[in-house]
């Protein structure tokens, strides 16, 4: 099923930036839901089941709920990879699944690499003879510029969008991220003028560019000064609920246009239900709602 419904999918032909405005425009969100499928919190009707068909059964119901809600997805390789062949089977499928939902998917791996292999790996999820398994994908920039070019070359080539790692969402990151320069920035600022330099000559029509970045919302005040500095990029929001960031904190990342930023969420929304709701597609359907106009009240559009 999987390979059938990759097969059917056409490479795009408009800018990923441009195609996010127009979902945006058209659904009024700029929220995009992490699929992180942990078969421990799986409600109780999916874990007799073997665990990859349990994964991807899981991430369709997500899908189902939250399209009318949701601009994109974010699948969490990760996840998926910890199952085998089988869980990349089933990262194939629901990738598939939700794009025919139209819904764009953009693959968390944080890739990154030297030459060929960062080549390999942009052909492995934006590219491809079928089709591109997704719209965008997560990006490490530690590398420096060689590492990042095959991507970029994929933004060209395929109207892919990559989001560089900028300043992740995790306590963690100050140890290397906020680390201060010798001109008084932080290596973190330094990242994001590459972001703005990479992004420069892959601008859509709508005047932002497919080559994004992570900042995450637990963070508002670097989040305020990464628009400052990338005013041309989306920025991906992540952090919002069960990490404590809020809708609130990250209102200046829409400063460049409703479709400047994208707020993601992942537990808070597909494990909903835990919070007592009898249907788990229901309770994540109504929480990717809820989020969805918190987020669009804030942005100020």
């Amino acid at each position: 099923m999987a390979q059938e419904l990759r097969v059917q999918t056409e490479f795009a032909t408009a800018a990923f930036s441009d195609r996010l405005a127009a979902a945006v425009e058209r659904k009024r969100s700029q929220l995009c839901v992490g699929l992180d499928p942990r078969v421990d919190l799986f409600p109780v009707e999916l874990r007799g089941e073997a665990p990859a068909e349990a994964v991807a059964r899981f991430c369709r119901g997500i899908v189902d709920a939250v399209a009318p809600y949701a601009v994109a997805v974010k699948p969490q390789l990760a996840f998926f990879e910890a199952l085998g062949a089988e869980g990349m089977r089933a990262f194939e499928e629901v990738c598939a699944y939700a794009r025919t939902a139209e819904l764009l998917v953009i693959v968390d791996g944080k890739r990154a690499d030297i030459g060929s292999t960062a080549r390999a790996y942009a052909a492995a999820y934006l590219e491809g003879e079928g089709g591109p398994l997704a719209d965008a994908l997560t990006v490490n920039p530690y590398l420096g510029r060689d590492s990042v070019e095959p991507f970029l070359a994929a933004c060209r080539r395929h109207a892919a969008g990559i989001f560089v790692l900028v300043k992740t969402s995790n306590a963690g990151s100050a140890d290397v991220q906020d680390l201060t320069l010798s001109d008084g920035r932080t290596v973190w600022m330094q990242v994001a003028a590459l972001v703005d330099e990479w992004g420069e000559e892959l601008l859509g029509e709508n005047g932002l560019s497919s080559v994004g970045a992570v900042v995450g919302a637990t963070f508002p005040r670097e989040v305020g000064e990464a628009r400052r500095l990338m005013p041309r990029s989306i920025i991906l929001l992540p952090g919002i609920g069960e990490q404590g960031g809020t809708p609130a904190d990250v209102a200046r990342a829409f400063a460049s246009g409703p479709a400047s930023a994208l707020v993601s969420a992942s537990r808070s929304v597909i494990y909903a239900y835990r919070s007592g709701s009898a249907d788990w597609r229901a309770a994540a359907g109504a929480e990717a709602a809820r989020l969805r106009a918190d987020v669009w009240a804030v942005s100020g559009w």
